[in-house]
């Protein structure tokens, strides 16, 4: 007898399908079997039982229709009893109203063994209005179960089939099963190529895999950090933001909804990536390129503070190209795209999900209610931010970071400084309006001095006089509009006051998820019964610092923070969380966004014992990390102009591993691409870093899976089961991170 859905049970699914068409939207091997007696084979999945062909030439034939489906398929959120199936119909014959589609199930690639839907029911509706993405929720299924899905686009001059995609169901929440997944971030389409994807598709017995942000890039090719060769290229140039206009390196980011819609469908033209989404299904949330860089909420960052860059339409056109083009479940199953709620109202993409007895997947989303940075890109370097006496309420005595200052640039000394600075705003381009209230004396000396203004310096031993604080220069920023001091390389001892006092100040400066978020994220790692709590977090919250005390050059032998757009900016925050998670046991996340490959044990500062595992995984194709840093130092002339920046930004893991600065940071490479691939069961979790160097992911290796497999270095990783230790197999052995002694032992 042939599986059948009821009437009732499937119309509720395409009703959702209907209303969230648009919304765009796996275990690879190990296919389930069934005996004759409808009885699980020996890995423990389970097929639908008797199933059958129900065509018996009743049915046109299917022609080949992949050109009216040129994003493929894809699959995603796989649930015990569900999962989400998605296309996009592309067809100029029929005009620009809205298609119906239908979709078809089967337990064999060749839809011999169909799983019988209503014929009525499993219309699947691709609306005009969302790009005729089409998305169906099939309820009703199998766990642990391998399905096999088509769409068909029905034409006067006959049915046309879109490529076969293949998913998977989670495991039943009481199946005692290993689970296997691999998971992915920062996949930059400009110039660069998926062969670490490639490489993924060789892995066997994939469930699902997780894609933790940065699955499109917003620019079309900025010449800071992508590649030249292949690209996206906008039709709608008018509603991008254009940069370098009118030159050779002229570029766009997306704004219009038109833009953010080309990039899905650019990226998903590349082979490597269809064919991922044709074999796993995918569970994903985003970081911040899908929207744009170094965003938080709707504000983007691209200026440094030279013009207000909050953009409420722009955010909303990323959120509804991505609910379109993502195979996503959301909670409210009616819920469709609405573009005329505020944001972050629009949309709301955190979740989780259940996969047998040991691994709860838990996502969050760390762009849409995150505050701004702490540090203005715009902030004046020479503005006290916390005079002498706040520094000495908050730490009991004036630390070593603290710096001169005059109390009142228009008082001091008659005015004198504020007149020469007054005269060198134009040079230096700075707002005139900065200058009031307490100075920065080092900064009064050094400005003065880069404009050669004749005024004498303030002399060391009037310095001496004057009261200390802390300055956005004592902080790091050196410049009047940058990243640099603001969001990159700022100085850790004074960030962390300044962090701490924010915090004390305004609590939601440092609240990165927001409350409501935060607290069901709390909830939900707390309330879970599954051996293995795993975060999917798409920034790194291991700190990330490097120590030039050592270096010659004042005033940058500090200890720096590398990157305060991850949880180092936000680091009360997370001592916060890690310690609600010494509750918790078995908890490990993983991490993408920053281009690297780390491991270790990120913990509460002070308390080592409390601690997590964290594995951070590369980019899929973006430029490196360390790649990344390089280009940095040589594009930026304060960095650029030290002796020795370029070598230091080159040997990068080397100041973070190779100090007692990091000691929750047992792995490091900075270098690379790729992908992590993890095994979980009751007893431990499993995870394989595999690496490819930058240079492959410039070349193209598309039929040459052969000569790319050999390419790959691996790492493996291992947590057990009632442990909160990071171990690595080396030369053969397993070896406990130590951090007590920052070594492997």
């Amino acid at each position: 007898m042939t599986q059948r859905f009821s009437r009732r049970q499937f119309l509720r699914a395409t009703l959702v399908s209907v209303v969230s068409a648009g919304l765009s939207a796996c275990k690879g091997g190990g296919d389930a079997t069934t005996d004759s007696d409808g009885s699980t084979g020996t890995d423990g999945t389970t097929e639908p039982t008797g199933t059958t062909a129900p065509t018996t030439g009743a049915e046109e034939p299917l022609l080949d229709g992949a050109a009216y489906f040129p994003q493929s398929v894809a699959s995603g959120d796989p649930r015990p009893d569900s999962v989400i199936l998605w296309t996009r119909v592309d067809d100029g014959d029929v005009g620009d109203g809205d298609l119906e589609l239908t979709v078809e199930l089967a337990t064999d690639p060749e839809f011999t063994a169909r799983v019988e839907l209503d014929a009525a029911s499993a219309a699947v509706a691709a609306r005009a209005a969302f790009d005729r993405c089409a998305k169906a929720k099939i309820k009703g299924l199998e766990p642990a179960t391998t399905y096999y899905y088509r769409f068909v686009h029905n034409r006067e001059d006959g049915r046309y089939g879109s490529q076969v995609g293949r998913t998977r169901t989670a495991p039943a929440p009481d199946a005692d099963v290993a689970v296997r997944f691999a998971y992915v971030s920062c996949q930059d389409y400009n110039g660069r190529y998926y062969n670490s994807y490639r490489g993924l598709l060789g892995q066997q017995d994939l469930d699902f895999f997780v894609h933790l942000g940065d699955y499109i890039y917003e620019t079309t090719g900025d010449p800071t950090f992508q590649a030249a060769g292949r690209a996206v290229t906008f039709s709608d140039t008018a509603g991008a933001i254009v940069f370098n206009e009118g030159t050779e390196e002229e570029y766009f980011a997306a704004s219009s909804l038109s833009n953010y819609r080309e990039l899905y469908r650019g990226y998903r033209s590349d082979p490597a990536l269809r064919r991922v989404h044709e074999s796993l299904p995918m569970i994903a949330v985003w970081d911040d390129h899908e929207f744009s860089d170094d965003c938080f909420g709707a504000t983007a960052t691209y200026f440094d503070g030279r013009i207000d860059e909050h953009d409420e339409a722009r955010r909303k056109h990323a959120n509804q190209a991505w609910f379109e083009y993502m195979p996503i479940d959301f909670t409210d199953e009616e819920f469709a795209y609405d573009p005329s709620k505020p944001h972050p109202q629009d949309i709301t993409i955190y979740r989780d999900f259940r996969f047998g007895k040991h691994l709860h997947l838990v996502l969050t989303d760390l762009r849409s209610y995150r505050p701004d940075h702490l540090i203005a890109e715009d902030g004046f370097p020479g503005a006290v931010v916390l005079d002498e006496a706040a520094l000495v309420e908050q730490l009991g005595s004036l630390p070593e970071f603290a710096g001169p200052y005059v109390e009142d640039i228009d008082a001091y000394d008659g005015g004198t400084y504020k007149t020469a600075l007054l005269a060198a705003a134009d040079a230096l381009g700075f707002d005139p309006a900065h200058l009031s209230g307490p100075i920065d004396a080092v900064f009064i000396n050094d400005t003065l001095a880069s404009v050669m203004d004749p005024t004498p310096p303030i002399d060391e031993a009037t310095l001496a006089t004057l009261p200390r604080g802390l300055s956005y220069r004592g902080l790091g920023k050196r410049s009047f509009n940058g990243s640099i001091g603001a969001r990159y390389f700022v100085n850790k001892p004074a960030f962390d006051a300044w962090a701490a006092a924010r915090k004390a100040a305004d609590p939601a400066s440092v609240d990165v998820m927001g409350p409501t978020q935060q607290q069901w994220f709390l909830d939900t790692m707390k309330g879970s019964t599954a051996t293995w709590k795993v975060w999917g977090t798409e920034i790194t919250l291991m700190p990330l610092v490097i120590d030039l005390t050592s270096f010659p050059i004042e005033p940058f032998n500090q200890l720096y923070y590398m990157n305060v757009d991850q949880w180092d900016g936000f680091n009360p925050t997370r001592d916060a969380l890690l310690a609600e998670l010494q509750a918790v046991e078995n908890v490990v996340a993983i991490t993408g966004d920053i281009h690297a490959f780390y491991a270790g044990t990120p913990m509460v500062a002070g308390a080592p014992d409390q601690k997590i595992v964290e594995l951070v995984g590369g980019g899929i194709s973006s430029t490196p990390f360390q790649s990344l840093l390089v280009l940095q130092v040589a594009a930026d002339p304060t960095l650029s102009s030290l002796p020795g920046a370029g070598m230091l930004a080159a040997a990068i893991d080397a100041l973070f591993t190779g100090t007692t600065t990091n000691p929750h940071l047992g792995f490091a490479d900075s270098s690379r691409n790729g992908f992590v691939s993890v095994v979980i069961d009751r007893a431990e979790l499993d995870a394989t870093f595999h690496m490819l160097s930058e240079d492959v992911s410039l070349t193209d290796y598309e039929g040459m899976d052969d000569a790319l497999a050999g390419k790959f270095t691996r790492e493996r990783f291992r947590v057990k089961a009632g442990a909160r230790d990071l171990y690595r197999e080396i030369a053969g052995e397993w070896k406990r991170w130590d951090p007590s002694t920052n070594q492997w032992v």
